[in-house]
């Protein structure tokens, strides 16, 4: 899984393209990114199938904050990415959010 960030000169936004890699799923499911900046909702980001088998989608996020998320594998298969800037505790303490900051 990789992040990447293109930050635009224009606005105080970046674009941040999110990646996971064709091993990190079984069976062809489906994936999402959730996260704060989406308000945690489930099925608003799904990521799109590449042929190579990586699943990839590019956000604009606002600059100068840092975001938690995630990803989501079918109905209940939550994991983190392999390369985040940061990774913190939930609030809930049950486990630990990728962070990426911009």
């Amino acid at each position: 899984m990789a992040l990447s960030k293109k930050f635009l000169k224009s606005k105080p936004v970046c674009k941040v393209k999110f990646e996971v890699e064709k091993d990190q799923v079984e069976n062809g499911e489906a994936i999402y990114l959730v996260g704060d900046f989406n308000g945690w909702d489930q099925n608003s980001i799904p990521m799109k199938k590449l042929k190579s088998g990586k699943y990839t989608v590019t956000v604009d996020l606002e600059t100068g904050r840092d975001y938690q998320f995630r990803y989501l594998a079918g109905n209940n298969i939550w994991f983190n990415d392999t390369s985040p800037d940061r990774t913190e505790m939930t609030p809930y303490g049950d486990c630990e959010n990728s962070v990426v900051s911009v």
